[in-house]
């Protein structure tokens, strides 16, 4: 028994020797060493004023610049079919031909008046006729002569405008119906945008005004076209107002429902330009900073109002001083007034 206790004792001695080495010794001084924080390493980039466009792109379709649709007043058989889908036409080229009966009796009757009418002219003159009947002869001319030119132009078929085919919804044969029009002419030399603009850029912009105009169709090719009209109210929904543009398109290559984006340049500013990787964004809400550095290699935060993005830079219209040095990488461990050492 007094062996087994002498063990006992031994091996407890040992687990304590064991865990006073383990622990590197009950008389060396191991006190939690002071924790200095690191000066934060940023790279930085001078910033300096800069003459910056005032642009804005839009997206737009484009549209013809007149649009007829061509078809008689009344319900008639259709004669001849002169020009198709496609076709380039004339103002005054004639499109189609109705069927000419009603015409042919009208023509009759308008000569028929019109020598009834001379004839009565010269009983007149000769004393044989009175005032109002030689009156009456004339209104009934003149109401034949009205109703056969009313005809001639429903029945011979004319483009209204130079232009191209786009629809033609009848054929040879076919009996006319009041539904849709024999065809469809539209002008596209020139041809018309419409663009919403904000209506802060209202005093901007003015008729005459270039802008450049971009389509898929024609990918790296720029086509260049004028204000023609400024619509004179604001919608109330989108806070926008319309702007119409005009492109000469003397080549035929833009065609109606093309999508395109068009270019609108409403002056240059002077302002500050800094990189995009310079701007942060104060979380919970819109506004930006940049992180300043200063003489003393502080940094201080500074709000900034950015304006138009272009490409990788930002305009800033206020907070920032022409010749700033900002800070551009190494953002996350700053915060205003610390100091920082430059990569």
């Amino acid at each position: 028994m007094k062996n087994m206790n002498k063990i006992i004792r031994t091996a407890s001695l040992v687990a304590v020797a064991l865990t006073v080495a383990s622990c590197g010794g009950g008389n060396r001084n191991t006190g939690p060493a002071a924790v200095q924080d690191e000066i934060p390493v940023v790279a930085v980039k001078q910033v300096f004023a800069e003459d910056v466009p005032q642009i804005g792109v839009y997206t737009s379709t484009v549209q013809a610049y007149v649009k007829n649709n061509i078809a008689p007043q009344a319900s008639m058989r259709i004669k001849d079919i002169k020009v198709e889908i496609g076709d380039f036409v004339k103002a005054g080229q004639v499109v189609a031909e109705m069927d000419a009966i009603n015409l042919q009796q009208a023509r009759l009757q308008m000569v028929n008046d019109s020598t009834e009418y001379s004839r009565l002219e010269g009983l007149y003159e000769a004393g044989g006729l009175s005032k109002s009947d030689l009156d009456a002869m004339e209104l009934k001319y003149n109401v034949s002569r009205s109703s056969y030119e009313n005809l001639l132009e429903n029945t011979v078929l004319l483009s209204p405008v130079d232009g191209v085919i786009s629809a033609r919804n009848y054929d040879k044969g076919d009996m006319f119906s009041l539904g849709q029009p024999i065809y469809t002419v539209e002008q596209i030399t020139p041809v018309k945008l419409l663009v919403g603009i904000s209506e802060v850029d209202y005093t901007k912009v003015h008729v005459g005004d270039k802008v450049d105009i971009a389509v898929d169709a024609f990918p790296g090719k720029t086509f260049q076209g004028s204000i023609s009209r400024l619509y004179p109210t604001i919608d109330p929904a989108t806070h926008t107002f319309t702007v119409e543009i005009v492109v000469g398109n003397a080549d035929r290559m833009l065609r109606p429902g093309m999508y395109a984006k068009v270019t609108v340049l409403f002056g240059v500013n002077r302002s500050v330009v800094v990189p995009d990787e310079a701007i942060v964004k104060q979380v919970g809400s819109g506004d930006r900073f940049v992180y300043v550095l200063n003489a003393d290699s502080t940094v201080t935060y500074t709000k900034v109002i950015p304006g138009r993005r272009m490409n990788y830079t930002y305009e800033i219209l206020s907070g920032l001083d022409d010749g700033a040095t900002v800070v551009t990488e190494g953002q996350v461990r700053l915060k205003s007034g610390i100091k920082v050492k430059v990569e």
